[in-house]
């Protein structure tokens, strides 16, 4: 059985949302017509990842087929249909069948908006967003690559859960979608089959309201009517009734409620560190081992970027030592001078596909960061493959885990070993690309690319060669923009590799087909 999906730029019914909140950005991507090459009905025996079972979440059983309360939900269907407007019938083709992909859209549309780095003040110091304030100046939050690697994570395994825990009810109660029930209910999608009680769409909605509501609470309102305008397009769209939708909402709002506890104990809370922890860090690396990073930039912010972010809880790895690698060389050895010369190469003469790599890659300030950029190649090859939601889930949920977890491994390398980067240590040297407020080594281009690029290699074995060569260039610009010395990002690729071991074991132990 399959799905006709028409993957449609954004409609005039949500634009008016979205250009209130953020101006058009690069995060949505147009496609033709697809049909789901499967369906996954049994996907309800997948393995869950927060939760300790299927039934964790309970929902009410539903009103049996034939009854007057489930062909009084069917009328109110018939009658919404009937007396809906032109805009609410582009919502329901906006939103979709596979409408975790227009969440996570976005969620990289707030990465984006949020990504500034906070200016400094009149006196030169500097003001750090406030979770518990988040309206004051600098709002929260600052949208960085950790912090949107980490919010990327939550939402995806989130939805994950909740579609899982859908699948197994839909499978266990077995009631048809309206259209099945009512000849006069047609879909605005190609009829497939899917049971309908609770409602899948439902809880991609809700999971992703209450988790981007935490991650970005000053959007809450704007989340709150995309959500609204999603539940609403489900029952125009013919394919759910109200109590399927009810279902779904419980099962939304356990799952955040299970996946945002886990957030607030995470470690992430102490990972901005005030000046003299930030000092006592800098200072144990030059007692280990004889260098430490500057910041270089002007005016210099006084504490690095979340030197304790390599203390968040991971979702796959062990411990963070099991991937931590090896002493980079010190300044002035041989392996050091050798990639020094390097770098002064590229600086005197880098060629224009050099340079466009660089820029490319960059993913800076006002952008989804390293992390969305892969986000965004991962939803490509969905479409590519007709996945269906759920299946759609699982690949955001391991790819996400993976991410942040090489994020974590890395920045533990990188205020472990607090290396200085090529613009402190090589006289006259100058970038690019500006100055990264951290540490150099390992490079997090390297390792956030090389851990999704694994992970969608074991998803999409057909393009693993690509995946990967996107992995290495993700390094290499690195390297064209004098943001970091090739061991660096050679060290990066393989932390972030062995990153991804882990969690690609974890998804065969799943023996999913």
């Amino acid at each position: 059985m399959k799905i006709q999906l028409r993957y449609l730029f954004l409609f005039t019914s949500l634009a008016a949302l979205t250009v209130s909140c953020m101006e058009e950005l690069p995060t949505r991507l147009e496609y033709e017509g697809y049909e789901y090459s499967e369906l996954d009905e049994n996907a309800g025996t997948w393995n869950l990842i927060l939760m300790a079972g299927k039934e964790q979440v309970s929902i009410p059983d539903p009103a049996a087929v034939g009854s007057a309360a489930l062909n009084q939900q069917l009328q109110e269907v018939k009658s919404k249909i009937a007396n809906s407007t032109a805009a609410q019938r582009e919502s329901a083709n906006y939103w979709t069948n596979n409408s975790l992909l227009r969440w996570n859209e976005i969620a990289l549309e707030l990465s984006v908006k949020y990504n500034l780095i906070p200016g400094p003040n009149s006196d030169g110091t500097y003001t750090l967003p406030n979770p518990a304030n988040p309206a004051a100046t600098p709002n929260f939050p600052f949208a960085h690559p950790p912090y949107i690697s980490r919010m990327l994570a939550y939402l995806s395994v989130a939805q994950y859960d909740g579609l899982i825990t859908a699948w197994h009810y839909k499978k266990k109660f077995g009631r048809p979608a309206p259209y099945k029930l009512d000849p006069q209910i047609k879909s605005a999608y190609e009829e497939n089959g899917l049971n309908s009680y609770p409602s899948d769409g439902a809880v991609v909605a809700i999971t992703s309201r209450d988790i981007l509501s935490v991650m970005f609470p000053l959007e809450k309102e704007y989340l709150n009517k995309l959500a609204e305008a999603h539940l609403e397009s489900l029952v125009l769209a013919g394919i759910n009734v109200s109590s399927d939708i009810e279902a779904g909402k419980i099962i939304g709002t356990e799952v955040s409620k299970i996946a945002l506890a886990r957030a607030n104990t995470d470690g992430m809370k102490s990972a901005q560190t005030p000046k003299s922890v930030s000092d006592s860090i800098k200072n144990a690396a030059f007692q280990h081992f004889g260098w430490k990073w500057e910041n270089m930039e002007s005016p210099q912010r006084p504490v690095g970027l979340t030197p304790l972010f390599g203390k968040v809880k991971m979702w796959n790895v062990p411990t963070v030592e099991e991937v931590r690698p090896r002493v980079p060389p010190a300044p002035g050895s041989e392996e050091f001078n050798r990639d020094a010369e390097e770098l002064k190469r590229f600086a005197a003469k880098l060629t224009t596909e050099q340079r466009r790599i660089a820029n490319f890659w960059n993913d800076g300030i006002n952008t989804y960061s390293p992390p969305g950029h892969w986000n965004r190649f991962a939803k490509e090859a969905v479409v590519k493959y007709r996945l269906s939601p759920v299946r759609t889930a699982r690949v955001f949920a391991y790819m996400n885990m993976a991410i942040v977890d090489a994020g974590i491994s890395c920045w533990d390398a990188k205020y472990y070993y607090h290396y200085p980067r090529p613009i402190q240590t090589i006289p006259g040297f100058k970038t690019i690309l500006g100055t990264p407020n951290f540490p150099a080594y390992t490079s997090g281009h390297s390792t956030f690319s090389a851990a999704a690029s694994e992970v969608l290699a074991h998803f999409f074995p057909s393009d693993a060669a690509k995946f990967r060569k996107w992995a290495d260039e993700a390094a290499m610009s690195r390297i064209y923009g004098g943001i970091h010395y090739r061991f660096d990002a050679e060290e990066g690729l393989a932390q972030g590799r062995a990153v991804a071991a882990f969690t690609v074991a974890k998804a065969k132990r799943d023996q999913v087909d």
